[in-house]
């Protein structure tokens, strides 16, 4: 289990996150939604070590982002470095031996090619893998599922479900609620900087409905005439 304190994240004088807490469990899917700017991103760093914050992480590992599979909304590769290139390079980090990487390139991304000229979702799947080579025990997915074609999508949620059935441990954000819905264990709300407890799964259709926009009648009758 992992038990996150989280007192307060600023960046200047602009707090982002401030007071609350929160766990993560092995073998759950956790689920985190909030409005753009909420701070999603920002908290995953935090989590990570990518980030200062006020607070504490207890966890069961020394040092623990050693454990951690992160892959980013919007992964960045180096130049001319191709695919193959960047997962040789996620093992040595870790100091794994080298494995048959053609063998498990499950998306079929093109190994050989540079990984900046990827693709949105491809780079998606790139970061993805590299992170599953490394036989993480936690993975932190920001929006995993964007930008991704409809093959990816049901690959990396089938992933998803299989990391669970392996009792890891699992945080992904999406702006689609019904890829949340489907996936995750309970759902957090980020907003104004507080996370709100846990919603299980009997609350998610009300936690949809709260999170639906209403649209003012007319108001789309003004703006498409």
């Amino acid at each position: 289990m992992i038990e996150v304190q989280l007192d307060s994240k600023s960046y200047g004088k602009k707090e982002v996150l401030s007071s609350f807490q929160f766990k993560l469990e092995a073998g759950l899917i956790s689920g985190i939604v909030g409005k753009n700017g909420a701070g999603k991103t920002t908290l995953f760093k935090c989590l990570c070590g990518l980030e200062n914050f006020e607070g504490t992480i207890n966890s069961p590992y020394e040092l623990l982002k050693d454990h951690i599979g992160y892959v980013p909304t919007s992964p960045f590769f180096l130049s001319r470095m191709t695919g193959l290139e960047y997962l040789t390079l996620v093992l040595n980090a870790r100091k794994l031996p080298t494995v048959a990487i053609a063998d498990k390139n499950i998306f079929d991304l093109p190994l050989h090619e540079y990984a900046s000229n990827y693709s949105t979702g491809m780079k998606k799947k790139l970061a993805l893998l590299g992170a599953l080579l490394q036989n993480n025990d936690i993975f932190i997915l920001d929006e995993p599922f964007n930008g991704v074609d409809l093959a990816g999508n049901m690959l990396i949620a089938a992933i998803i479900r299989e990391l669970k059935s392996k009792g890891k441990t699992i945080l992904l954000s999406s702006h689609i609620f019904a890829s949340l819905s489907e996936l995750t264990d309970s759902i957090y709300v980020l907003d104004e900087g507080k996370l709100s407890p846990p919603v299980q799964p009997s609350e998610f259709q009300a936690l949809e409905a709260e999170l639906t926009p209403s649209i003012k009648d007319g108001i789309l009758t003004n703006l498409i005439p």
